[in-house]
């Protein structure tokens, strides 16, 4: 599933995914520990195979948007955002995203990019809520996402493993209802 067009914000616009963005690039956004602290991938090592199998994936999934971030000025490839997977019946998805190229972070274009799939999940797709999770140590993403009207809706103590210790996961979430009363 793909949006027709590229969204588009003041700094930055999110298209779809392309084969063509597995590039060395980011291949090393997901291999290096800073960028990759809180989120899964870190997990493992990726390769060119890796991420174009993830990327392949997620193109051809009907219930997911992967979406590139790139710079408006430069349209370079930045960082991505995911909606996704969409429960259908129940009109929700979550929402995760990652700033890979180290430059454009604390720019705001997080924040922009949120902002922008947020829009399209309730304005186009018609969705009822949209959810997001951080561990509680990553002030930065929690910031991020109340900086684009989200919510903290609680926490799942010792949820998830960092470093082997057990972490706090913080949930995020907006409504249709919530956003349309910001709007």
């Amino acid at each position: 599933m793909t949006p027709e067009k590229k969204l588009e914000s003041a700094n930055i616009y999110l298209r779809p995914i392309l084969l063509s963005d597995v590039s060395n690039d980011y291949i090393r956004w997901l291999n290096d520990a800073e960028v990759v602290k809180y989120l899964e991938v870190r997990h493992f090592c990726q390769n060119y195979e890796s991420i174009k199998g993830f990327v392949e994936s997620k193109i051809n999934a009907d219930d997911e948007y992967l979406m590139a971030i790139c710079c408006k000025n430069t349209d370079l490839h930045i960082g991505n955002i995911k909606l996704g997977p969409i429960d259908q019946y129940h009109k929700r998805a979550d929402l995760s995203l990652f700033i890979g190229n180290k430059n454009f972070w604390g720019k705001g274009l997080a924040i922009e990019a949120i902002k922008l799939i947020t829009t399209f999940a309730f304005e186009t797709l018609k969705l009822n809520k949209i959810m997001a999770s951080c561990y509680q140590e990553n002030q930065a993403s929690a910031h991020v996402f109340c900086q684009a009207g989200y919510h903290i809706e609680g926490t799942s103590p010792d949820y998830m493993l960092l470093n082997g210790i057990p972490h706090d996961l913080v949930w995020l979430g907006l409504s249709n209802n919530q956003y349309q009363r910001r709007a």
